[in-house]
C-alpha cells in the first residue's frame, strides 16, 4: 500500500485504559483522503480518547498509528502537528487578552519572533480560501463563542493540517452557525483535507458525514456509508438494541399560573450585567423551555429562582398550587403570590413553596460527591423533624427505586456518588428532585452526560411532571429537543429576553436568529412572544 492508495489516517488495535477502567479496546478504524468520517457513539463510548491518542495527548497502550501507509508514533500534539494533524477541541485552549492571530501563531516555532502584519495577512488568505469570516485583530474576549471556534480551527490549518479532528463542534452553534461551519467543512474536503468529527446527534452526522464509525463501550463496532444509514440503524449501533426515540409532547390542559418574573436584572461576579429586565411567567400544566447561547444569563436566572443568586432588581413570586381556587387560569390572586426575591432555599422551603431544582453544576451545588445515594436523598428532607437522620428505611427505598428507574449504575447505595460517572451522577440528582413532588420543577442541562435511553427516560419523567401539573422550567442545549418538549420557548440573548414562542409553531431558525439577533437591530417583528394569554 503506497500513501496513494493508503487510507490518510488507519488505527491498528489501539487500546487504552485508566487504572480498571477500559476506554478503548482493539479499535480500527480508516480515515480517507478528502472525506468527513463522523465518529458516532454514547457518551463515554471512548471516541474523544481515541482522537486524543491521535492527537497526541494521550498514549496508546496497543496498537498503532499509521498515516499514508507508514507507520508513526504519537507521543505529544508537537509529534500529531509534525504529521499534519490538528484537533479542534470541546473546550476552546486560547487566551483571552490576545488577538486571533496571536493566538493562531501562538507556540509554532518556540523562541521565533515572527511579523504579526505577516501573519495577519496569512491568517485572512487561509480564512478567506474556505469562507471564515474572521477579523485577526480582535481580541478573543470580544468574540462570540463561534468566532472562538473560527480561530481553533484556523490554528491548525496554519500549521498546515490535512487531518483534522473536530470534538462535538455544534455543542456550541446556533443552527445558523452549524450550517455555516458545515459549508466550511465542505470546502475543506473540497480541498483535499481529511476531516473526522466526534458527535452524538444523528442528525448532524446524515448531514455532513461520508462515512460513519460507530463506537459502543470502547470498542469499534461498524463503519458504514452514511447515504445507506438512518438515525434508527445508528441508534441501534450506538446501543445495541432497538430504541424508540420518540417525546410524546401533549397539550397542557388545566393550566395554573406557578411563577411570575418581572423586570429581573443582575449582575454576575465580574460586574457585567448577565440578566437584564427578563420578564416572563411560567404556569402548572406546561413546560417552559430556555434557549440562549452558553452565558446569556440561564444559569443565574434559574438561580435568582432558587433562592442562590441574589439580583439587583425584580421580582419573582410564586404562586401557591393550594391557593387554586378560579378557573381562569391564573391560579392564586396576586395578593396570594410568595415574593421569593431576596429569600435564601431554606427560607424559600419554610415558605411551603415545593420548588426543586436541578443545576448545572452536579457535584458543586447539587450533591455531595463524599456521601452515598442514600445520604444524598436525604439531604432533601434532614430538617423536617428531629428523627429525620435517623429513618434512614424511606430515603434507602427512595434512593433505590431512583437507581431502578433510572437504571443508575453503581455497585450499591453506599457508594459516595463522586465514584459514579458523571450520567448516573445526573440521574441520582434527576431523580431526587422530581421524587420531592415539586409545583415547580427547575432543570439545567438535565440530560448532559447522559446515554441516548437514559436522556429520553428524563425527558419522559418531565412530561409526567407536566401531566401531574408541576410547572417545568426546562435548559437545554440542543434545540431539536427543546422544541419537540417544550410548550413554549423563551429565548434569552446577552441576559435579555428577545422571544417567547409557541414551540410547537416556530423552527430552529427562528430560535437560533432570537439566540444572536443584535439588541440594537431594528425590529422586524422576530422579536416575538407567544400571542396567547401564557406571556
Amino acid at each position: 500500500m503506497d500513501q496513494f492508495t493508503a487510507p490518510a489516517l488507519m488505527l491498528r488495535g489501539i487500546s487504552k485504559s485508566f487504572g480498571s477502567i477500559k476506554a478503548n479496546s482493539n479499535v480500527d478504524l480508516e480515515l480517507r483522503h478528502g472525506e468527513i468520517l463522523a465518529l458516532l457513539g454514547e457518551n463515554g463510548s471512548g471516541k474523544t480518547t481515541l482522537m486524543n491518542m491521535v492527537a497526541g495527548i494521550y498514549y496508546p497502550d496497543d496498537g498503532q498509528i499509521f498515516i499514508d501507509g507508514e507507520e508513526v508514533v504519537i507521543s505529544s500534539p508537537k509529534d500529531a502537528f509534525k504529521y499534519k494533524i490538528g484537533m479542534i477541541h470541546q473546550h476552546f485552549k486560547l487566551i483571552d487578552l490576545f488577538s486571533a492571530a496571536e493566538n493562531i501563531v501562538l507556540g509554532v516555532k518556540d523562541g521565533t519572533r515572527y511579523n504579526i502584519r505577516e501573519v495577519n495577512e496569512r491568517v485572512r488568505q487561509i480564512a478567506d480560501r474556505y469562507g471564515f469570516i474572521i477579523d485577526p485583530t480582535q481580541k478573543i474576549h470580544e468574540m462570540s463563542v463561534s468566532q472562538k471556534q473560527t480561530v481553533e480551527i484556523l490554528k491548525v490549518l496554519y500549521r498546515g493540517a490535512d487531518i483534522l479532528i473536530l470534538d462535538e463542534p455544534t455543542a456550541v452553534l446556533t443552527p445558523q452557525e452549524t450550517s455555516k461551519l458545515f459549508e466550511v467543512l465542505r470546502k475543506m474536503k473540497a480541498d483535499g483535507k481529511s476531516i473526522i468529527i466526534i458527535t452524538h446527534k444523528l442528525h448532524e452526522v446524515l448531514a455532513i458525514s461520508d462515512r460513519v464509525a460507530v463506537l459502543r463501550k470502547g470498542e469499534h463496532i461498524a463503519t458504514v456509508n452514511t447515504a445507506e444509514s438512518t438515525e434508527s440503524s445508528l441508534t441501534e449501533m450506538m446501543v445495541g438494541k432497538k430504541v424508540t426515540l420518540n417525546i410524546d409532547r401533549a397539550i397542557p390542559e388545566n393550566i395554573r399560573r406557578r411563577l411570575v418574573v418581572s423586570s429581573l436584572s443582575g449582575k454576575n461576579e465580574d460586574g457585567m450585567q448577565i440578566l437584564d429586565n427578563v420578564s416572563f411567567t411560567a404556569f402548572g400544566g406546561e413546560i417552559l423551555g430556555i434557549a440562549g447561547i452558553a452565558g446569556s444569563g440561564q444559569r443565574e436566572l434559574l438561580e435568582a429562582i432558587a433562592g442562590i443568586y441574589v439580583p439587583e432588581a425584580g421580582e419573582i413570586l410564586y404562586a401557591d398550587p393550594g391557593r387554586d381556587g378560579d378557573n381562569d387560569g391564573n391560579g392564586s390572586s396576586d395578593s396570594d403570590l410568595i415574593d421569593l426575591r431576596k429569600k435564601t432555599p431554606m427560607q424559600i422551603r419554610e415558605l411551603g413553596v415545593r420548588l426543586s431544582f436541578v443545576p448545572e453544576d452536579r457535584l458543586g451545588m447539587g450533591l455531595v460527591g463524599s456521601m452515598d445515594i442514600t445520604d444524598n436523598v436525604m439531604l432533601r428532607s434532614y430538617r423536617n423533624g428531629p428523627f429525620s437522620l435517623l429513618d434512614r428505611n424511606q430515603p434507602r427505598q427512595l434512593a433505590q427505586d431512583i437507581v431502578n428507574d433510572l437504571g443508575v449504575v453503581t455497585p450499591n447505595l453506599q457508594t459516595p456518588v463522586r465514584r459514579l460517572s458523571g450520567g448516573n451522577v445526573q440521574k441520582v440528582l434527576v431523580g431526587r428532585e422530581i421524587a420531592s413532588a415539586p409545583s415547580l420543577l427547575m432543570a439545567a442541562y438535565p440530560v448532559r452526560g447522559l446515554d441516548i435511553n437514559s436522556s429520553y427516560a428524563i425527558y419522559n419523567l418531565l412530561n409526567e411532571q407536566k401531566a401531574n401539573g408541576v410547572a417545568v422550567i426546562f435548559v437545554g442545549e440542543d434545540l431539536d429537543v427543546l422544541l419537540a418538549l417544550s410548550d413554549r420557548l423563551l429565548v434569552l440573548n446577552s441576559g435579555r429576553v428577545s422571544g417567547i414562542l409557541d414551540a410547537r409553531q416556530t423552527t430552529k431558525e427562528e430560535v437560533g436568529f432570537l439566540m444572536t439577533k443584535s439588541h440594537d437591530a431594528p425590529d422586524d417583528g422576530s422579536d416575538k412572544k407567544d400571542g396567547g394569554e401564557r406571556q
